[in-house]
């Protein structure tokens, strides 16, 4: 096997470095302890390995893991937690492969396990590891995480685009090319670096293994797979060996911190204005002036999350995902990686908000109209697909009573009856626009076999994918200026004038009109 003799400055100098600098019971190292920090498990012989030969080839992948819980701890340790502050959901240690139970979780143990499983999966310095590390390799210390996740939207975003017929041809008709032939436009199909960049990047590629290369290091030749449709961290990636979602796209490799996670910066890589503008809003709102006004003295990375002594205003995470427990220890919402579990509506219009879909599949709805869509262009739900009345209203007692955790009852109360308003007023304004561009392909004015690439389209899709949507978060989440100018009820009803008087000026004389 190939091998580095670690000179003084290798791994015993980085482990000085990172070396965590409380006492376990989160107690400051008293002066005279300093000197001496609490050990770290053992590596793995095979990460070890990894590390001497990473260290100076890729040393910002190893400061990261050094600072990571997983390379402090064990899968044994973490499973002598007390429940509530456990952050390992396998059931038992002999649950784990035997190899793993008692080292830290470092390179091998990510990149080395199942290789028969993993289409890229290479000889590398006399192992078989694999360089996308997918869900199926989290879920063997992360299992009750890996099937929350899988059920969500987020796991299934790359197919919700790509095998629905309407938002795939969505996808292509906003990044499409184009050239000036003989005096005229034409438009060309997206090159595949723009369809990497643009929604796929949120939504996920998907990734397959097309051969092998071979690199020349000061370390010797190595080989790597031919990976198409890589790098990407989307959050629905179809992975080489089959499995949906990048857990890093929250979890940012190599530290997979918690506290990232938990920041709304994360979740501001793909919720953003104009079409989810739910970073912004959150960032102008009263629990973002809170929480970026006082975020040094929270604790990012506590488990459970105590409201009021970890935090005092919420992110993204506290409301949609975390184990939030009251001082007393009272649990007021469970862990959950299902970002859309506890939402009882859907405020994203497809074109219209609606109750939240049974499951995260949504590509596989049809309204009575035959359309992959969670409502028909007039409104009407496809109830089959969406979550009944008594579950939205169970969802909605849960959110309710995160909210109850900082407000009297009157604020959730109040608040969520406005969002119903708003709800049913941005719904009527695309009702309307709905009906303006029906019009129009009634007329022959545009031609709805591709309803998103001619002008009053475009605005048709601006009132919904823009307008309305930031209406909806805005009220939810305490947004007013997305609510009212930025993309908001200012340009949903200029919008509509401007159908308007599109459909006005180009009505034909067989119109009578």
């Amino acid at each position: 096997m190939r091998r580095i003799l670690l000179a003084a400055t290798g791994l015993a100098a980085l482990f000085a470095v990172f070396a965590p600098r409380a006492l376990p019971d989160g107690e400051p190292v008293p002066p005279a302890a300093a000197a001496e920090p609490p050990a770290r498990p053992r590596m793995s012989p095979q990460t070890e390995e990894c590390i001497t030969c990473h260290q100076s080839v890729t040393p910002g992948i190893v400061a990261d893991w050094l600072a990571s819980r997983h390379a402090r701890t064990t899968p044994e340790t973490a499973l002598r937690a007390e429940p509530l502050a456990r952050r390992i959901s396998v059931a038992a240690a002999d649950a784990l492969p035997e190899p793993l139970r008692k080292v830290a979780v470092g390179c091998f143990e990510c990149h080395g396990q199942a290789p028969e499983s993993h289409p890229d999966t290479v000889e590398h310095a006399d192992f078989k590891i694999h360089p996308v590390v997918t869900p199926n390799d989290c879920k063997t210390c992360h299992p009750v995480e890996v099937e929350q996740f899988a059920g969500s939207k987020m796991a299934h975003a790359h197919d919700n685009l790509a095998k629905n017929p309407l938002f795939h041809s969505l996808s292509e008709t906003l990044t499409a090319g184009a050239e000036v032939k003989g005096g005229a436009l034409h438009v060309l199909p997206p090159a595949d670096a723009t369809r990497l960049d643009t929604c796929y990047g949120c939504h996920g590629t998907a990734v397959t293994v097309s051969g092998k290369r071979t690199v020349s290091t000061d370390l010797g030749d190595f080989e790597l797979p031919v990976l198409t449709g890589w790098p990407n961290q989307g959050v629905g990636r179809i992975n080489p060996d089959g499995s949906r979602g990048s857990c890093a796209a929250c979890h940012t490799r190599h530290e997979f911190s918690l506290e990232v996670a938990r920041k709304p910066f994360t979740c501001g890589q793909c919720h953003l204005e104009p079409d989810t503008p739910a970073f912004e809003v959150w960032q102008e709102s009263k629990h973002g002036n809170l929480v970026l006004s006082q975020q040094q003295g929270y604790t990012w990375d506590a488990v459970p999350w105590t409201v009021g002594t970890d935090f005092r205003a919420p992110t993204c995470a506290a409301c949609h995902a975390s184990l939030l427990v009251s001082p007393g220890g009272e649990t007021i919402a469970e862990r959950t990686h299902d970002y859309g579990s506890r939402l009882w509506v859907r405020l994203f219009g497809l074109p219209y908000a609606h109750p939240q879909p049974k499951s995260g599949a949504t590509h596989e709805i049809r309204n009575a109209d035959g359309q992959p869509l969670p409502t028909t262009f007039a409104g009407a739900p496809a109830t089959s697909f969406l979550i009944s009345e008594k579950e939205a209203k169970r969802r909605r007692a849960g959110m309710t009573k995160i909210c109850a955790a900082c407000h009297g009852s009157s604020v959730p109360l109040a608040h969520f009856a406005k969002l119903d308003g708003t709800i049913a007023e941005t719904n009527r304004m695309t009702l309307a626009a709905t009906q303006l561009v029906e019009q129009a392909w009634a007329r022959g004015l545009a031609d709805r076999s591709n309803p998103f690439d001619e002008p009053i389209e475009r605005k048709w899709m601006r009132q919904w994918l823009f307008y309305a949507n930031s209406v909806r978060y805005g009220s939810a989440m305490g947004g007013p200026d997305y609510a009212t100018f930025r993309n908001g009820w200012f340009g949903l009803t200029e919008n509509l004038r401007e159908m308007e008087e599109w459909l006005a000026l180009r009505r034909k004389p067989a119109d009578g009109k």
